[in-house]
């Protein structure tokens, strides 16, 4: 992967681009960039990997619905990861309750996509498959899965995603209640009612 040119791929698009070699390096630059705002937070392992929200909060109004914090969409900056990147310079996110992607889409001013490398892949077409088949699998079994390998059942009577069900090896493209694969989002640039748009990488093996 040429950074250089993806660089210059993605501001092609109107995206900002930063590369940290490291997450440590990645949290303090956004933890100054965000000092002061009301920020919100994504559904991401990438972040609580990074401890974000705690890396955050002293300079912040920070929530975060996976800490308690409840959901909220009309904060001044959104922060959350994707599912992949493309060298092409599209982010794709794939989501089940919406609430994780419309964010990226209208509300927030800034939006921030924070990525380890693993996310990068080289065009559309395997940023879509990596999104479908490793990402979201991974999702499923973080969600429905049990500590031996197994799947369980959230809410009786409803069919967990199959993939969860099979052990997270890939996607089924089942029709389950309890399906995360509900929408697929393509980032071609960001949308026109951000005043920022900007994608954080890092080099290192981040979330799924």
């Amino acid at each position: 992967m040429d950074l250089s040119k993806l660089k210059r791929t993605f501001e092609a698009r109107g995206f900002s681009v930063r590369y940290f070699e490291t997450g440590a390096e990645a949290t303090q630059y956004l933890a100054q960039q965000t000092a002061g705002k009301t920020v919100s937070f994504g559904g991401s392992t990438t972040l609580e990997q990074l401890s974000a929200y705690e890396a955050l909060q002293p300079g912040a109004d920070v929530h975060w619905h996976w800490k308690g914090d409840g959901y909220v969409q009309n904060s001044t900056v959104y922060v959350t990861s994707a599912n992949a990147v493309s060298e092409t310079g599209e982010i794709v996110n794939i989501d089940g309750a919406g609430n994780r992607v419309s964010a990226t889409l209208y509300g927030p001013k800034e939006v921030f996509f924070v990525c380890g490398i693993n996310k990068v892949v080289p065009d559309l077409h395997q940023a879509i498959d990596r999104a479908q088949n490793i990402a979201a699998p991974k999702n499923a079994m973080r969600l429905f899965g049990s500590a031996d390998g197994g799947a369980v059942c959230v809410n009786e009577g409803d069919p967990i995603p199959a993939c969860a069900a099979a052990g997270g090896d890939k996607c089924y493209h089942c029709k389950a209640p309890n399906s995360i694969c509900r929408a697929i989002v393509i980032h071609q640039g960001p949308m026109r009612s951000h005043e920022r748009c900007e994608l954080i990488l890092i080099g290192e093996t981040l979330g799924f």
